[in-house]
């Protein structure tokens, strides 16, 4: 299966990406079919090398991943609505009532500690 995807080309703390179709279990790095342009996320700047291919698989019915999607929507080159590209980490709710804060006691209500020295009898 196909898609169209981003693959990232830039440097540590420069991020440029790629706009490239690929196989789906392939590495995002590894071989891809076409490069379609290139998108630098710094100054949210989009160059499409090649519109009219892009158009073209589009029309194929070939799928894009959701930043994908997303980013073309966001450069009007899409007329269609953003999807939910990630969803955030859900916290377990089991340890959510354990957590529960405890009364504090005051010194005089707190047991005392067992002496390790003290002989046991």
């Amino acid at each position: 299966m196909l898609i169209i995807r981003l693959q990232r080309t830039g440097s540590r703390n420069a991020p440029d990406f790629r706009l490239v179709l690929a196989e789906k279990h392939r590495a995002a790095s590894k071989k891809v079919l076409e490069v379609f342009g290139e998108y630098h996320p710094v100054s949210k700047e989009l160059k499409l090398s090649s519109e009219e291919r892009l158009q073209g698989w589009l029309g194929k019915g070939i799928v894009l991943s959701p930043t994908a999607h997303n980013l073309l929507v966001e450069k009007k080159f899409l007329q269609a609505k953003k999807v939910k590209a990630w969803r955030p980490k859900v916290k377990e709710q089991a340890e959510a009532p354990a957590q529960t804060p405890q009364k504090s006691q005051t010194p005089a209500e707190a047991p005392a500690p067992a002496s390790p020295t003290a002989p046991s009898a």
